[in-house]
């Protein structure tokens, strides 16, 4: 029988509400909860450079949410030295080192390990001496998988929001090339030890195909399922979204 995949939920976007109007609500925190409580694998945040989301707080509760539901928090984060001290005080469960540019919408793209190799291999062999499990956010380019087996990366995340959206606009030829590109990418990183996960753009029309690629352990969707939750509420969003991750495994609904 085919594995069960893991779904890690990104809470970010339920910071972005609160962080239009101010104050307290909603809680990023009581969503985790509430997600966990769903059926969640994880937890993903990203502490970003100018806390547009989740801010220091956030972070902090979040860990000691995730500490007391014995649930993984994958802490999203730039190559930074700011973020790295965090990391090492934190101790999440993973550390997903991603690229950050200011003025991006979200993350558009691939961290360039193959043009870092140093930086980011010194960042995840820091990371792994306090105790905390690597994921590089990269392009499904054979070169950046190459990169990340020289640095030992134990995990990769490769980036699908062209995939996706490709799939959204109709243009269903970019999004054949695009699925190949991540069947290939998963393969050799699969081949070469490193655990495959993918996430961004991950809706309920693209999810089954990214989820039947057997090398994929994991996906992390937030952006989408935050969205869903505002007409459906989260545990429903949640619930149809692993209803679907596990149909493409030939797995049974539970």
């Amino acid at each position: 029988m085919s594995q069960r995949i893991r779904l890690g939920l990104n809470i970010d976007h339920i910071a972005t509400v609160r962080n239009a109007r101010g104050g307290h609500s909603p809680d990023p925190v009581r969503g985790a909860r509430l997600a966990i409580a769903a059926g969640v694998n994880g937890i993903t945040a990203h502490l970003r450079e100018d806390r547009r989301h989740v801010r220091d707080g956030d972070i902090s509760a979040l860990a000691d949410l995730c500490n007391e539901l014995n649930t993984p928090l994958n802490f999203e984060m730039a190559v930074t030295e700011e973020m790295l001290s965090l990391a090492e005080t934190l101790r999440p469960h993973a550390a997903c080192l991603v690229p950050e540019r200011r003025q991006e919408r979200t993350t558009e793209g691939g961290l360039d390990v193959a043009g870092r190799v140093d930086d980011i291999g010194a960042a995840v062999a820091r990371l792994s001496k306090a105790g905390v499990r690597s994921s590089l956010f990269i392009a499904t380019d054979p070169a950046q998988v190459s990169a990340a087996e020289a640095i030992k990366a134990p995990v990769v995340e490769f980036h699908t929001g062209a995939l996706c959206d490709a799939f959204r606009e109709g243009d269903m030829a970019v999004y054949e090339k695009e699925l190949k590109a991540l069947r290939l990418a998963a393969d050799m990183a699969h081949k070469a030890g490193i655990e495959v996960h993918a996430g961004h753009g991950i809706d309920y029309d693209t999810v089954t195909a990214i989820a039947q690629i057997p090398q994929v352990k994991e996906l992390n969707i937030g952006h989408f399922l935050i969205g869903e939750a505002i007409f459906t509420g989260l545990e429903t969003s949640i619930h149809k979204m692993r209803l679907l991750m596990d149909a493409a495994r030939g797995l049974p609904s539970r």
